[in-house]
């Protein structure tokens, strides 16, 4: 038997990081999305404990101030791609500006500092992780796609799928079915 699961990434976060912060003892309020107010000082152990509890998660604590506002960015990305809202017609700069209350410029030199890559380079390779997922799951269309990605269109959005993965999104989803097919003949 074979079940598809879909993930809310943020309910997890979120799940994950209230689980851990309690068995932990800490006092805290979230703030935002990956940022947490710890209410009551803690001890450098405590805080060695937490942050060794959820690295298995693959959450790690931040501590480099350029390092946090990079992954500001990197989350407002995530909500701007993966909300099932994303009908977000707003471009990515000004976005990202209210967003973080931060001028553009600022944000994406900051960013390429950092990672050594674009923000819209980074906004690409998650809406095509995102078209891929879409794919996968075989509910809408790739031209429901682009329209929910924002993309001007399908053309635009199998041009960037194929130089970023090197095939086109039929041929993605060709794969995918031939995969299926393997697996429910064994």
């Amino acid at each position: 038997m074979k079940l598809f699961l879909k993930f809310d990434f943020t309910k997890i976060s979120n799940v994950v990081l209230q689980e851990k912060l309690n068995a932990h003892n800490l006092k805290y309020q979230q703030s935002a999305f990956g940022e947490i107010e710890l209410l009551e000082k803690v001890s450098a152990q405590q805080l060695e404990a937490f942050n060794d509890s959820i690295k298995n998660y693959g959450i790690y604590i931040i501590e480099d101030a350029k390092n946090i506002i990079v992954q500001k960015i990197k989350d407002a990305i995530m909500e701007m791609v993966f909300s099932e809202q994303n009908q977000i017609s707003v471009k990515t700069s000004v976005f990202l500006s209210e967003k973080l209350n931060q001028s553009y410029s600022y944000l994406s030199n900051l960013f390429s500092e950092v990672t050594f890559t674009s923000i819209e380079n980074y906004v690409i390779l998650q809406k095509i992780e995102y078209t891929k997922t879409l794919l996968i799951k075989d509910e809408l269309s790739l031209t429901e796609i682009a329209y929910k990605l924002n993309y001007s269109s399908v053309a635009h959005l199998s041009k960037q799928f194929k130089n970023t993965t090197g095939i086109t999104p039929s041929a993605f989803q060709r794969i995918i079915l031939k995969r299926k097919e393997i697996r429910t003949d064994q």
